[in-house]
């Protein structure tokens, strides 16, 4: 199973709840995924004392900001602010501070700039896989915490996207199956 204890690899989780559910192809609860993944993986890591109320308050952050179709609506997926949600709850930011803050907005930055690069059409599988991938190497920079990588994921959704998949621009886009 791809959700254990040991398992320190954000994408190997997120994969892994995204086979044993029943999600949309797309939609917000990737966010979700993406939130709840990064902060099982770096738990799991024993480094950072994540708390169940740091989850939650993680997932209620995401909530309010993922919003289904604003990734093309304001250029904002919800699985960027998922992951800064993630960061937020980790360091503490908000407002009245100063380094916490600066340190989760240039996250979400960086995740933005890589969901960006992976759009035509948006594929909230793909943004998910992308974003948790980048977060290995932010948690390390950010957090001094080291995530494992796991195998290489292969999408089986293309046939699922209602948008038509980016199919061999896609990085994930596993041709064998289909």
């Amino acid at each position: 199973m791809l959700l254990t204890a040991q398992n320190t690899d954000p994408v190997l989780i997120a994969e892994g709840i995204i086979q044993d559910t029943d999600i949309p192809m797309l939609g917000c609860e990737h966010a979700w995924i993406a939130s709840g993944a990064l902060l099982a993986a770096i738990k799991s890591t024993g480094k950072i004392k994540i708390t169940g109320e740091q989850i939650t308050e993680a997932l209620n952050r995401t909530r309010k900001q993922a919003i289904s179709a604003y990734c093309g609506l304001t250029g904002v997926c919800g699985v960027a602010p998922a992951i800064g949600a993630a960061f937020s709850v980790i360091l503490g930011a908000g407002c009245p501070k100063d380094e916490e803050t600066a340190v989760t907005m240039h996250v979400v930055s960086r995740v933005v700039n890589a969901i960006a690069n992976e759009t035509g059409p948006c594929c909230c599988k793909n943004f998910v896989r992308t974003a948790l991938g980048l977060s290995r190497q932010l948690c390390e920079d950010y957090l001094q915490v080291e995530l494992s990588v796991g195998s290489v994921i292969l999408c089986r959704d293309s046939q699922r996207h209602p948008h038509g998949c980016r199919e061999t621009k896609c990085k994930y886009y596993n041709a064998q199956c289909y």
